[in-house]
């Protein structure tokens, strides 16, 4: 039976002007329909008590109900039932303070067709002062193909880490498989020189293998912690050098909070850090010497500093890296350039190499 309330005058519909907005124009009845009518959201006016007083055409073809079906019943119709007891509640209380805001913010809501099925939904309220008294507006959009978009990009989201994660993996593995081969080749060399030049291609091989191995433990294919990183390298350079940790210290002094370092500049990092490292092993402490090698990472005014200090013979003043007969400090200047960052070398106690570069990666020059 067709609710009572919904026969009567029409011109009770219409807006009589918001008593909060002084000077407010009014909205004709029939200006008002027309809007709401023709509105490309399904918009539905409820009273106070939930009955739906005015719906639009797109209400009709979003729950597939005539017009006639939906005026004067209640708006929980369009509920699914296992909802309906409180959306009750939740309207009680929307009368209670009436104020423009979405509906259900945080939580999913749907709503539901003439055939029982359900849909998801956004909904806006905006309660409306009439003639009749206070009514809300519900203005309804079916986000079915927003969702679906959204688990479309999910999905793909997910085979991108499946695969991103599958490739670090498969490139660590290939890089360990090449350290294995030059590690094997090394123990069948007699030249003591050329099982010394297999191990440093170890190490390089070990540093470049270690950002895979980070990436693909965290599952953060943009960015590694830097502190992290050189600390497992460090673990492993010493480990390489095992025969000498007895009387040569290495250290690394990190900051508590990480500095995220992109992939894109983590392996030449690394690499430098591995050559001034190695390097101080073989050259700062000859014979029986003892000593110390200090690795020290910091942030200063955007940029990041790392320095590697020994208490060794030092260098001599006139040599220059790039006449240096080690291939690791020849490779040094290139290493600091790949990181846009600038190389100090102190003498005079030992040797420290202090190499500063920018925080966050440099915007490449368009062509």
């Amino acid at each position: 039976m067709r609710d009572p309330r919904a026969d009567r005058d029409a011109s009770t519909l219409s807006p009589a002007g918001d008593s909060r907005r002084p000077g407010a124009p009014q909205l004709g009845e029939d200006s008002f329909r027309r809007v709401v009518e023709w509105a490309p959201s399904a918009m539905v006016m409820i009273d106070g008590d939930g009955v739906m007083v005015l719906v639009n055409a797109q209400t009709e073809r979003m729950f597939d109900y005539g017009r006639e079906a939906l005026i004067g019943q209640p708006v929980e119709m369009l509920v699914p039932e296992r909802f309906r007891g409180n959306h009750r509640l939740f309207r009680g209380g929307f009368f209670v303070d009436p104020q423009p805001r979405p509906m259900g913010a945080g939580r999913d809501l749907f709503g539901c067709r003439a055939d029982g099925s359900e849909f998801p939904v956004e909904i806006g309220l905006n309660p409306i002062d009439t003639e009749a008294g206070v009514m809300v507006l519900a203005s309804i959009v079916d986000i079915t193909e927003r969702r679906r978009s959204q688990q479309r990009l999910e999905d793909a989201l997910r085979e991108k880490m499946v695969l991103l994660n599958e490739v670090h993996h498969r490139v660590k593995n290939n890089l360990q498989v090449i350290t294995s081969l030059l590690n094997l080749q090394a123990g069948h060399a007699s030249d003591p020189r050329l099982r010394a030049i297999l191990a440093e291609s170890c190490g390089r091989v070990k540093a470049m293998a270690l950002t895979h191995q980070l990436l693909y433990e965290r599952k953060d294919f943009s960015r590694l912690d830097l502190g992290e990183y050189l600390e497992r390298l460090v673990q492993s350079i010493r480990a390489t050098y095992r025969a000498g940790s007895s009387r040569i210290g290495l250290r690394l002094a990190a900051p508590e909070a990480g500095i995220p370092l992109d992939l894109e500049r983590a392996i030449p990092c690394g690499l430098l850090l591995n050559e001034l490292v190695t390097n101080a092993f073989k050259h700062a402490f000859p014979g029986e010497r003892a000593g110390e090698i200090v690795i020290e990472l910091a942030t200063d005014c955007g940029e990041i500093m790392l320095s590697v200090a020994d208490d060794g013979v030092g260098l001599p003043p006139e040599s220059a890296l790039v006449e240096s007969p080690s291939l690791g400090l020849q490779l040094v200047p290139l290493f600091v350039e790949q990181l846009h960052g600038t190389l100090t070398v102190e003498r005079g106690g030992g040797a420290r190499f202090v190499v500063r570069f920018p925080l966050h990666p440099v915007e490449k020059e368009s062509l």
